[in-house]
């Protein structure tokens, strides 16, 4: 499940990204986008779950990134950092099942393939610093 899970972490950054940008409905991006990993009823359902999780704790885990972010403006932060942090906190708060070093250890990675060149120290540190603080 390992690697499923980068997996299912890429495609609800894809989802998520897609939801920011295009307001379109919830049920439109589950279907679109997660609807992909069907074929694998698990893996689907904690990506459905993992999605909706991070939409629904949105202004929670917003409040606890932006304290994080001291020297920036959260409207400036990228919007691929954004969603990967939102993910990697979700995971912190609501995934019990999930190790805390895996959640941000995946996020670093993702930030690395999916977003710019310092985006994985940047990622890492305030991710660590939420950390400190659960």
């Amino acid at each position: 499940m390992s690697i499923r899970r980068r997996q299912i972490r890429e495609k609800v950054l894809q989802a998520l990204y897609a939801y920011e940008l295009s307001h379109e409905s919830v049920d439109l991006i589950l279907d679109t986008i997660v609807g992909t990993l069907k074929r694998e009823p698990e893996v689907y359902d904690l990506a459905k779950e993992l999605f909706l999780k991070v939409i629904a704790t949105k202004d929670e885990v917003d409040k606890l990134i932006t304290s994080r972010v001291a020297n920036w403006e959260f409207g400036r932060l990228a919007v691929i950092d954004k969603i990967i942090l939102r993910i990697s906190v979700c995971e912190l708060l609501y995934f019990d099942d999930i190790p805390p070093k895996v959640s941000i250890n995946e996020a670093i990675e993702i930030a690395r393939r999916y977003s710019t060149e310092k985006s994985d120290k940047f990622v890492n540190g305030v991710l660590d610093s939420v950390l400190d603080d659960l």
